[in-house]
């Protein structure tokens, strides 16, 4: 038996622990917003983002679909008006969120923008432990269980109730877990509910161009920190070239390329590495300490603290970047939550503060540095208070989707907007001075070599061409 058509699509607004950390808010009682029926597609149907927009996200789903009328239920009774469960991804468009004012309609009403799996009769499967997973190309981006939703399917069945009546067929998506980010045309998304079945859509571009009447596109650093899950307002990805590049030059190239572009002060320093073997690339992902005071301290009833937030927040490709006001006389961070965050795709931790559980840390697989090791914990002289906003480590200014990078010699920060061309020319720079060491090993006078005259140019680019 399939369910009958949908006559409304009701979307819970924050619901999975994991989710609610990364936004830095557990809600009280659960919210939600309306889907038209017509947003509905099914597996193979193509995810249309718009001409001129840039953030469009999945948001992976478990969809109850109501099997009998549900009006005035209790909590404990909500549960058996579910008929079916579903994969789901409850597609959005942060350009346009600005024109909602809540509503989620603009960025959530399109067209196409529930995908929805195979109804499957829910009978024989437990709904407090069913495991959601989301893949965007193959990779796994989500993975969560219903065992840690904050409101259960039942009571959300009630609490709609109490004013909704549920029909057969209506379709109540239940929250997202972290990981949700902005995909490209051409990327694959696939939401998987383990044992019950999967989703899959394409993304593709608009072909023609959104009229020009109604709201427009709008795209703020805080808008794009919002798609992206973090808070961080990082518009963009390196390119594999990029990449590459800044995997191989030193902090000591990068360091003249960022002075000749008059920006002088980005080593951090003090700052040494738990594995000198060890390369960072990533984009900053920050955390503010201030000193310890205890009413503020103690005002603080947050299930997470600022630093566990950050930690339970960071995604795949960020350094947690931590301002502790150079202050080494306690841990800012320890092996276990340095686990976390590795566990959850960062790439590096980097603080001008003390390190607690050093050799433990120095095992994990997570370039890390800092000033000093210290067994006592951050407690004893910090707070932490913020994620995600500019901040200072190690006497650099650090904001917020800067690139981090760090060798055996230390770490350094490149503004974003500088990335591509920085990493470009400090390789170029680096294939010079091997050239130019090749030729002082073989006698040569450093005149006209370093730097590089236009006279021994040709003999440079000879060299370079017969390079592997």
């Amino acid at each position: 038996m399939t369910p009958p058509p949908a006559s409304k699509i009701i979307a819970v607004h924050l619901n999975y622990r994991s989710r609610a950390a990364q936004r830095g808010r557990t809600p009280a009682v659960p919210s939600y917003f309306l889907k038209p029926p017509s947003s509905l597609a099914a597996d193979g149907d193509v995810v249309v983002r718009p001409r001129g927009t840039e953030l469009l996200a999945f948001e992976g789903e478990v969809a109850v679909v109501i099997g009998t009328r549900a009006r005035q239920v209790t909590p404990e009774d909500g549960a058996r008006h579910i008929g079916w469960i579903a994969p789901a991804n409850d597609v959005g468009l942060y350009d346009l969120r600005w024109a909602d004012r809540g509503s989620n309609l603009m960025a959530k009403g399109h067209d196409g923008y529930t995908p929805l799996g195979a109804p499957t009769a829910v009978d024989g499967f437990d709904l407090d432990a069913l495991t959601l997973r989301t893949r965007v190309n193959g990779e796994v981006v989500q993975e969560d269980s219903t065992a840690n939703l904050i409101f259960p399917f039942g009571l959300l069945v009630a609490d709609l109730s109490r004013f909704v009546t549920l029909e057969p067929g209506d379709v109540i998506l239940t929250g997202t877990p972290a990981g949700s980010r902005p995909v490209e045309p051409g990327d694959e998304i696939e939401v998987e509910l383990e044992g019950v079945g999967r989703v899959r859509n394409r993304v593709v571009e608009s072909d023609e161009p959104l009229a020009g009447h109604g709201a427009q596109p709008k795209v703020s650093a805080a808008v794009r920190g919002e798609a992206w899950g973090t808070g961080a307002p990082r518009p963009y990805t390196l390119s594999e070239p990029a990449r590459q590049a800044l995997l191989e030059v030193s902090t000591a190239t990068l360091t003249t390329q960022l002075r000749s572009r008059g920006i002088a002060n980005t080593f951090m320093a003090g700052l040494r590495p738990t594995r000198p073997d060890q390369r960072l690339l990533g984009y900053a992902y920050t955390l503010r300490y201030v000193p310890l005071r205890e009413d503020v301290r103690d005002a603080d009833t947050a299930e997470l603290n600022a630093q566990k937030r950050a930690v339970e927040s960071i995604g795949p490709n960020e350094v947690l970047v931590i301002d502790a006001r150079g202050e080494p006389g306690a841990g800012t961070i320890g092996d276990i939550l340095a686990a976390r965050a590795l566990a959850r795709g960062a790439t590096g931790i980097v603080t001008d503060g003390g390190l607690r559980d050093s050799p433990a840390l120095a095992a994990l697989d997570i370039p890390t540095y800092y000033q000093a090791p210290h067994a006592a914990v951050l407690g004893l002289l910090h707070f932490p208070l913020e994620v995600n906003v500019p901040i200072a480590c190690g006497g650099t200014l650090v904001v917020p989707g800067d690139v981090m990078v760090g060798d055996a010699e230390g770490v350094l920060v490149i503004p974003a907007a500088l990335a591509e061309d920085v990493a470009r020319d400090a390789l170029e720079q680096e294939h010079r001075e091997a050239w130019a060491l090749e030729r002082v090993k073989a006698g040569e006078s450093i005149r006209g070599i370093y730097p590089l005259s236009p006279a021994r140019r040709p003999d440079y680019e000879h060299w370079h061409e017969e390079q592997p």
